[in-house]
């Protein structure tokens, strides 16, 4: 397969420029073609029509629709500082040797000034650079909480149907929301670093409820094995029914490359023990996110359209002076929305 490292990183559209200046007319089937051969600058653009809410959008994503749902999508998630970038590194070198071709989405703060991903194309990933197996995006967060950006599922989807073998989703890491990578991944890996407190304070982070693999990197340092015994511990507290995933606790030293294969052979495993049905379901679990949240958009674009501020405002004035219950106030403001134009959602956040 041909792929090869983005060169360009997420820009987006700059805060409070015009969403539609600069951008050029979208020749949608040669672009599906190409990106379908995972040509790098074709697989690049169409990111960033995702990225954009291109108008041609849309289009693009119903033509590679019924090319999806074969790549392996992995996320990656975990405290900042924990090893991320480095373990992500190691991991795409260890899939390579298994002759698999990769791409990873890499979500990155948000630059203040720019509005694009701050860490640009992953430095600590340049030994992959010369790899045509191997694709690499950034993507900003845009201050989204979970660390995910909210055009992280599409981004990934357009991945799988450029036939990569392995998605790999490297988030920004926020501690408590790393649930969001959940309903995004296949399996959910979560990396911990020694000294990072007691099973209690990693259910708190709900840190055990998302990870399917738990990853204590940096092993090498002092307290990884009393990490690793607090982690199995607190897991061993949950229920679990017969048969269902038991979650392993594995270490790593990523900078050398030490406990990277067993990480992804538990990965693998996850996948088999899923089967057919499990990855069914969570994908199915997955796609109805991305639909909710499509419509939510819809309807909150429409709510910020003309005249709806002001019936908004309306409303929540009759609410703060007693005048009126909310909900109540969000009956009126649906109703008063009425249908809304055909392909409204997609182009909403722009």
């Amino acid at each position: 397969m041909a792929a090869a490292r983005a060169t360009r990183s997420s820009c987006g559209s700059r805060p409070g420029a015009d969403p539609l200046a600069g951008r050029r007319e979208v020749d949608v089937p040669s672009l599906v073609a190409a990106a379908r051969e995972a040509h790098p600058r074709a697989v690049a653009r169409a990111l960033s029509l995702v990225e954009d809410a291109h108008p041609a959008l849309r289009e693009v994503m119903a033509a590679l629709a019924p090319h999806t749902g074969r790549a392996h999508v992995v996320g990656l998630t975990g405290p900042p500082g924990v090893g991320k970038s480095t373990t992500t590194s190691a991991v795409i070198s260890a899939y390579r040797r298994q002759g698999l071709t990769v791409a990873v989405l890499a979500v990155d703060p948000t630059s203040p000034f720019s509005g694009g991903a701050l860490l640009g194309d992953r430095v600590r990933m340049g030994e992959h650079a010369s790899d045509r197996g191997v694709f690499i995006r950034s993507m900003a967060s845009r201050g989204h909480l979970g660390g995910l950006s909210w055009a992280a599922p599409h981004a990934a989807r357009v991945l799988d149907a450029a036939g990569f073998d392995v998605v790999l989703l490297e988030t920004v890491g926020v501690g408590q929301s790393e649930v969001e990578v959940a309903g995004t991944a296949d399996t959910t890996v979560v990396l911990v670093a020694p000294g990072m407190g007691d099973g209690v304070q990693a259910a708190k982070a709900g840190i055990l409820e998302v990870a399917d693999v738990l990853v204590v990197n940096q092993a090498d340092r002092p307290g990884a094995d009393r990490t690793v015994r607090d982690l199995r511990g607190a897991l061993a507290l949950g229920a679990r029914a017969e048969g269902e995933w038991r979650t392993p606790v594995l270490r790593t030293v990523a900078t050398t490359g030490e406990g990277v294969d067993a990480l992804v052979a538990a990965v693998a495993a996850h996948r088999d023990a899923l089967g057919p049905a499990g990855l069914l379901a969570r994908r199915r679990h997955r796609a109805a996110r991305e639909v909710e949240a499509l419509a939510l958009d819809a309807v909150r674009a429409r709510i910020g359209g003309v005249g709806a501020g002001d019936r908004l405002n309306r409303l929540a004035a009759a609410v703060a002076a007693g005048a009126l219950d909310p909900h109540t106030a969000a009956e009126r403001l649906v109703a008063a929305l009425g249908p809304g134009p055909p392909g409204e959602g997609l182009s909403a956040r722009r």
